[in-house]
């Protein structure tokens, strides 16, 4: 081992304990309480209530949990959205049965809660890494909004996807590179026709690796191309700087990671490098933006707090005349293609935002 390597090895384990060290003792306070039940505010709820007037429609729930409409179906990415990440002990194939999860907490609340959720027809795991495949939450979703839907996940990792007794996912699919899955339903309208719609989901290389534990190296990694009819979607998971979708074609939407690459550049993309690999399949046709993801949830480098998204949008800045084309720059933001949706949720929120305001000032007042 060469010096440079020796100081990346020393840099990269500083930054794991920095980290690490003192959420073992939280994690056996927080197993003494009761669990903590997300709810998302009144914009979010009632977003995903419109959700199906949609035809392509993005919310960023945190971390790499994005809640997709495309081609009539409902697609959840990487769902993680439990308190914490890590190892989980007691975790049965009950949703209701208590677990300790030893690893990093989150650092804000996903924008919506599993309960709160549209049905979903489609479940897509990227990798078997803790903050992207989280049982606890697969387990809640078998038994609630993702009863019955496919899970489509990488290369030796099916055996993870929590299997309830009850209910629980209709079936699970691996994909290695380049193989593709097709969704295709029957979808009854008021006029009593059932027009069938499709959806082809393609795995796609990225560059990362996929083992959960020191001795299960055998797990690979993918990223997605999810297409309809008319719309095309890629949700890049984890990936350092690559080429590779360079093969993918122009997309409406791409949803790539900018954090926790200090100092951890040989996994996780830089800003400015996830703003190259998005020039790759902005352009061609459709909307042409990018949904970042990866970043504020929870510490998993030493970037400062804010420091990935500022970042982003100084590459933006550089390359385009604004930053009109990055969506969804904050937990539980959204982007959608039905203008009324879209308008509905601003005013919800702003409304929120004049309450909480005005709640504030008056406790100010109570206090002086």
């Amino acid at each position: 081992m060469n010096a440079n390597m020796m100081r990346k090895a020393a840099r990269t384990g500083r930054s794991g304990f920095k980290r690490y060290g003192g959420e073992v003792l939280r994690a056996f306070r927080s197993a003494l309480r009761a669990p903590r039940q997300y709810r998302g505010d009144p914009a979010a709820t009632s977003w995903i209530s419109r959700l199906d007037r949609n035809h392509l429609a993005a919310m960023w729930i945190g971390h790499a949990t994005m809640l997709l409409r495309i081609g009539g179906y409902n697609v959840l990415t990487d769902p993680v959205m439990g308190e914490r990440i890590g190892v989980s002990l007691g975790l049965g194939d009950q949703p209701d049965r208590r677990a300790i999860t030893f690893g990093l907490s989150r650092l804000i609340a996903p924008a919506v809660g599993v309960d709160e959720l549209p049905r979903i027809d489609l479940v897509l795991l990227s990798h078997a890494h803790f903050d992207h495949l989280d049982r606890p939450t697969l387990a809640r979703l078998a038994a609630g909004p993702a009863r019955g839907a496919t899970v489509i996940t990488a290369r030796k990792t099916a055996g993870l996807v929590p299997r309830a007794r009850h209910g629980g996912f209709g079936r699970v699919v691996e994909l290695t590179w380049d193989d593709h899955f097709e969704l295709e339903q029957q979808a009854p309208t008021e006029a009593g026709c059932s027009p069938t719609r499709r959806l082809r989901v393609r795995a796609v290389r990225p560059k990362h690796w996929g083992a959960r534990t020191a001795i299960d190296h055998h797990r690979a990694c993918n990223a997605y191309v999810i297409e309809s009819r008319n719309h095309r979607v890629l949700f890049g998971g984890d990936t350092a700087y690559t080429d590779s979708f360079k093969r993918v074609g122009p997309c409406d939407l791409a949803i790539l990671g900018i954090g926790g690459y200090e100092p951890w550049t040989e996994a996780h993309a830089t800003p400015e490098e996830a703003w190259s690999m998005f020039q790759d399949v902005r352009t061609g046709f459709g909307y042409g933006l990018l949904a970042p993801m990866h970043h504020s949830t929870f510490r998993l480098g030493d970037e400062a707090a804010g420091e990935p998204m500022r970042r982003l949008l100084a590459a933006a800045g550089e390359r385009s005349t604004s930053s009109a084309s990055v969506v969804c720059q904050e937990v539980g933001g959204v982007w959608s293609d039905d203008d009324q949706t879209t308008a509905e949720f601003a005013r919800i929120r702003a409304n929120c935002a004049r309450s909480q305001k005005a709640t504030s000032e008056q406790a100010l007042l109570q206090t002086a």
